[in-house]
């Protein structure tokens, strides 16, 4: 289990020392990944902790506050995504007025050194840092040697058609319901988590009752129907069909996913639960009537299996 530490100040010596990569990591996708293998080298290498230095709110919500969301994953679940890379430590720092506003050379020397003590940060090949973005690779490569930690630096990674893995990459293939492209990108499947709220239970009068999440600061895929697997409280992994939009025929003020999970009986009111989207299956429909509606779920769901058995 990945240790969460949310500042850099007043930290007692045992969360100080480790070989760390430095980014907004949103995703944690293979690029990501890449960079995490450099800091994990140098970890090996020293010996030292294998941590990753990342910002909640993500630093993009605090200079465009109005932006439309566009996260893709949730604290939580960068915390577990870093597990199996062998990450013990996530400094999750907070991303603020203070922070906005430090220099480069003060970020490196008050957060890097002073606060966390670090031993070794990795990089990015375009990562950039510090007050107008002004911090380069290079130039945490000199504070480091000012401030008594080494530097490496991580290539480009792009996929087999010379296109480069990035966040950007990954909402892009999802605007697109794409979702075999965002899945090779990530290493596993786009997932939405978020707590199941009361609806108007329309779905119960035709056999179909649905786990409602909001969507809240999670990136907005393609409207339309999803082969879905969702991860429940207790770590049972279910499948299911989820719409995600605003419901042509019923319309909702803000979209929403809706999961139908095959063969599963329960009450998962204020219960938090993990939907990943598998395969994207048809657009949003609008409908005429609830008995061809249902008719269409009928098709959706056994699309949806055989989409989960492939």
């Amino acid at each position: 289990m990945v240790e969460v530490v949310r500042d850099w100040r007043n930290l007692p010596p045992e969360l100080k020392g480790a070989a760390v990569a430095i980014g907004a990591f949103d995703g944690v996708h293979r690029g990501h990944q890449a960079v995490i293998a450099e800091a994990a080298r140098a970890a090996r290498a020293l010996p030292a902790p294998l941590a990753v230095v990342s910002f909640d709110p993500h630093p993009r919500r605090w200079f465009q506050p109005a932006a439309a969301p566009f996260r893709l994953m949730s604290p939580a679940q960068m915390a577990r995504a870093l597990a199996p890379l062998g990450v013990e430590r996530l400094y999750l720092l907070p991303f603020d007025g203070e922070m906005a506003a430090m220099s480069d050379e003060t970020f490196a020397r008050a957060v890097l050194a002073d606060g966390l003590g670090v031993r070794h940060a990795a990089v990015g090949f375009d990562f950039t840092f510090g007050k107008g973005r002004t911090g380069s690779p290079e130039a945490l490569r000199r504070y480091g040697a000012d401030h008594g930690f080494t530097v490496s630096v991580a290539d480009r990674v792009d996929d087999a058609g010379g296109l480069k893995l990035s966040s950007s990459a990954v909402r892009e293939a999802l605007h697109a319901g794409d979702m075999a492209r965002a899945t090779a990108i990530l290493g596993r499947p786009f997932a939405i988590e978020g707590e199941v709220i009361h609806g108007d239970k329309r779905g119960r009068t035709i056999g179909v009752p649905t786990a409602n999440v909001p969507l809240g600061d999670y990136m907005r895929p393609a409207f339309g129907i999803y082969a879905v697997r969702v991860r429940l409280p207790d770590s049972r992994r279910l499948d299911g069909v989820a719409s995600l939009g605003v419901r042509p025929m019923f319309r909702t003020d803000e979209p929403l996913l809706e999961v139908w999970l095959f063969d599963f009986a329960g009450d998962l009111y204020g219960q938090t639960i993990e939907t990943e989207l598998v395969a994207f299956l048809r657009p949003e429909l609008a409908f005429d009537s609830l008995e061809a509606l249902k008719t269409q779920i009928d098709r959706d769901a056994a699309d949806a299996r055989a989409a989960l058995l492939s």
